[in-house]
Formats: structure tokens, sequence, C-alpha cells
């Protein structure tokens, strides 16, 4: 079918940004005749364009508040009518239907007046657009004859085709805008029903235990990357939105942190700034967090989280060049100072709930540093997900939520009070440490690491030789470690490889086949066991 001038335009929007420029070159370039809608009509007119009042043009008046203007089969007719079907026209014809040939529409603003705190129920439900999706849909679903509009920033290409086309749109136009159109209604729905479903009265809420069983997943581009794991991959990163907001994001989510200053972040940057900002909220005190290749390289809490840092750092200096610093604390000058100009530290990223003015005066002499600011440092989301061929997996976020009070001691020696206290810190950081995953702690500091091995001997043995090296590079004594397992240990020569190395005191999730052997060792070195009962395993 050959293309048809724009000859008929209806136009109904809450963004009226750069709508009277547009449709007032409808109307004087292409003669294109204008029907519009209360607030939008005032606009236009107030703009010099001749409008035709929608009441006018169907013959009945707005109604009900507003709530019924736009539905109308003169409206609804002149969009879905087909233009090569004669009968349709036809029946246009006999009931005095005219075509309509463009639509312009964005919705009542639902999402702003939902996030208003002092928003009530029934001004929410006031703002649910009917007719603007209608109209969209209507206008969409004949994408073969009318162009769609919901997006002001569309308008400039629409009439630059219609000047380059004797006043009409192409096919591949209109096919993109049809596109656009369900993108914009299904987000809006989910975005309605999301909010709907968090203000469910819980005594008529279904059993939301365990996994739920659909998810509708909504996301919208947040930025593009510069590329994926690799160069010859292209990657972009993307928010949740709709109904899933809730479940899969925290309250100072990583992806909506304010970037202050620095190059963009790639793939790889925000998987490692991910995997160190979950980790760094596991702790109350004052923590610091470096990250490097998914792994914990240093990780200590202090008084402040300056000195935090300082401790993080003296765990591995060797691994933390190129690594991400995340901290629990705003970050101030000193902090900056330390990793800038005493460690001289190459930093990818770093991370906090805000930062001074000072240090972020001195950050910027790294223009390259990334810095995040997400606004604080509380929570985490309910779920996560990961891709697979065909699907997706899903499942609760991993926290450290264990009540030490339920915890046992198999050994005959318990920890002491300021072993325990070590044990739980060790505990929350070997979650964030790539299985098989060992943690030896010392002053709570996280100085050895044995990530990702084949066997949990081998973890056990290269971060007790880390440690070690740890001690012997900050001048301490080695030993007086306490050791955190991920997974129980299915042998007993874990046990004797950290025996061999110092380790008081170790907790573990237990529930091998083998505890005995490891109790038996335990008692043997005199070493306090803890099973949690939990583990924290990290695939």
């Amino acid at each position: 079918m050959a293309a048809s001038p724009i000859r008929r335009a209806l136009v109904s929007v809450t963004d009226k940004t750069g709508v009277v420029e547009f449709v007032k070159a409808l109307e004087d370039e292409f003669g294109v005749e204008v029907i519009s809608t209360g607030g939008t009509a005032r606009a236009l007119e107030e703009g010099g364009v001749h409008v035709v009042p929608i009441e006018q043009y169907t013959g009945f008046p707005e109604m009900m508040d507003g709530r019924v203007k736009t539905l109308h089969p003169k409206e609804h007719g002149g969009l879905l009518a087909r233009r090569d079907n004669p009968q349709h026209m036809a029946e246009a014809e006999a009931h005095g239907i005219g075509m309509i040939d463009l639509v312009c529409v964005n919705l009542y603003e639902f999402e702003k007046t939902v996030a208003a705190p002092d928003v009530t129920f029934a001004d929410a439900i006031e703002h649910i657009d009917i007719g603007g999706p209608s109209m969209l849909r209507s206008a969409a679903k004949n994408a073969e004859s009318v162009t769609v509009v919901s997006d002001p920033a569309d308008y400039d290409t629409i009439l630059a085709e219609m000047r380059a086309n004797d006043g009409c749109t192409t096919p591949e136009l209109r096919r993109r805008l049809q596109l656009k159109v369900y993108q914009t209604t299904a987000h809006y729905d989910a975005a309605i029903a999301a909010w709907l479903a968090k203000r469910f009265d819980a005594e008529f809420a279904e059993n939301t235990e365990g996994a739920p069983a659909e998810i509708d997943l909504c996301l919208e581009k947040a930025q593009d990357l510069r590329y994926g794991e690799n160069p010859q991959q292209e990657a972009a990163v993307y928010r949740f939105t709709g109904d899933f907001a809730d479940m899969g994001t925290s309250e100072h989510p990583l992806v909506g942190a304010q970037q202050i200053q620095g190059k963009p972040l790639s793939y790889n940057n925000f998987l490692d700034a991910d995997a160190a900002w979950n980790l760094v909220r596991e702790f109350d005190d004052p923590a610091c967090v470096i990250l490097k290749h998914q792994n914990p390289c240093g990780s200590a809490v202090a008084e402040d989280v300056t000195a935090a840092y300082d401790r993080a750092f003296a765990c591995d200096p060797k691994s933390a060049f190129g690594g991400i610093i995340a901290c629990n604390r705003e970050v101030p000058y000193e902090l900056v100072e330390h990793f800038a100009d005493e460690n001289k530290q190459f930093v990818e990223v770093i991370i906090a709930p805000s930062f001074s003015e000072k240090a972020l005066e001195r950050m910027a002499k790294r223009p390259n540093l990334r810095v995040l600011a997400t606004g604080g440092a509380g929570g985490h989301a309910r779920y996560e997900l990961r891709s697979v061929d065909g699907g997706m997996l899903v499942q609760n976020v991993d926290s450290v939520s264990e009540d030490p009070a339920a915890f046992t001691c198999p050994t005959e020696r318990k920890p002491t009070p300021e072993e325990m206290d070590e044990l739980m810190f060790a505990w929350r950081v070997c979650k964030g440490v790539k299985s098989n995953a060992i943690l030896i702690s010392k002053g709570k500091a996280g100085i050895g690491m044995g990530p990702g091995q084949p066997n949990r001997v081998d973890s056990a043995l290269l971060a007790c030789e880390r440690a070690d090296e740890a001690c012997e590079r900050m001048g301490v004594e080695k030993g007086g470690y306490a050791c955190a397992s991920d997974a129980f240990f299915p042998f007993r020569d874990n046990v004797d490889t950290l025996a061999e190395h110092g380790v008081t005191c170790i907790i573990q999730p237990g529930g091998s086949k083998r505890d005995d052997e490891s109790i038996e060792a335990c008692n043997e070195h005199g070493i306090a066991m803890v099973f949690t009962g939990h583990r924290h395993f990290r695939h």
C-alpha cells in the first residue's frame, strides 16, 4: 500500500516539551488538521495552532472528571481502520468516522506521582492513564497507516521525514515508533502493578515464601559500556524497573549510584564493584574492602574508615594494585591521601555512601579514577538473577544474618569472646571469597585468602601462606589466626594444615560425614571450632 500524507492528527500530552513547535510545523507546513484535549488544546491554541476540541470532533463532552474523553469510536475507528480494506472504509464512511493519521500522546506521570512521600491511594489511582494507552495501542496496531508518537525526542525525526517524503513517513520509522509504544505501555503497566502489589493488604496477599511463581522483568538501559568482559563483546548495564525493581534492588544500589568523576565503568568494573559493595555492607562498624577479580584481597574494620582502609591495604598491597575500594562510611580526605599519596595505589573504582569535599578535590587530580557515591550503605536486595542459556537462575540474596547464639561448638575448647568476635568478622568476609573459600583473619583484618581452588586443603594452605607473609610484612607475630571456611571440611587434613600455621579457632558450617574426624583433629591441636549450620558458598 502506498504511503499517504498525514492529514489529521490527534494530540494529547502530559509532557508538553516541544509539542507546540511540533504541532505548529504540522499545521503550517503540511496543513494537518489538529484534534486535541483539555490542557494540551489550551497550550496549542496559545501557541497559535488552530485546534478542533475533542468534544467537538466526537460530539460527546468530556465527562466523569475527565475519565472519559478519548474513548470513542470516532477516535479509535479513525485509528484502527485498515485503509486497504474496502469494508473498513465503507463502515467508517457510514458512521461518519474520519481517518486519523498521526497520534501524539504521552502518559500521565504515574511513577512521578507515587514517588511523592505523601501521595494518597486515591490520587495515585487518578494518575492511571486509560485513554492515553488506549490511543497509543490502537495507533500502534495500525502502524501500517498511522504514525504514533509517544516520545518528544522523536518530533524532529518525524518532521524531517515528512519534509523529505511529501508529508508522509516511511514504514521503517512507523515500525520503530510502534515498538517504542508497546515498550512504553508495558513499562507503564508494570509500574502500576508493582505499586499496587506493594500496597496490597497482607491478609489478601498470596503466600510469598520462596521464589515468585512468575517474574515480569522490565529493564531500562542505564548506560552503554565500553565493552564486555573482553573487547570483542558489546555490553550495557540496565536497571530494574517495574514489578521486580523492589525485589532486585537494594536501598542504595550500585546501578543508580552517582558517578562523580572518572572514565565510564566497564563490564568488569561493574562486576567487581558489585561484589565489593555487597560485601562491605555486611559490617556495622567502619569497614573497608579492597577487591580484585571478584575476591577481597584486603578487608578490615576499625575505629574509623581511614584506619580500616590502612589495615585492608596492609593485607595484600600487591594484589590491591588496580583493585576496587569499597567503604561503608563517608570517605574523608585522609583516606584519599593514604591511597593516593602514601601508598600510590592505582585504583579502578572507589565506592562509598559519600565523599568529603576535600576528598573529591584530591581525587579530581586522578581524572580516570571512577568515583561512585551511593547515598547510603543500608540493606540488600531480596533476589539476585543470573542468566543461563534459555532462562534465569533466581535466588535469595545471601547475607550473613545468622545469630551466633544458635551456633554450636563441638570441640573441647570453646572460643573466647575475643575469638568469637574475630570469627564473626572472618565469617562475613569469607562469604565474598570464591569457593572453595578459606579466609584467615587476625585483628579483624582478612590477611590470608584461599579462593577458588579445586580442593579445600589447597585453599587452606594458600590462605595460611598469605597470612604468614602478611605478618612478616607488617612486622607482627605469626599465628593466633582465626579461620573461616565457606563450606564444611570433608577431611581432617584441612584442620591439620591450619594448625601447622597457627590457627587457634575455626568457623565453618559443619555437616560433613567426617565431622568427627575434624573435631578430633581440633581437640588434638587445642583449636576451638564453631559450627554455624549455614554455608555461604560462592560458586
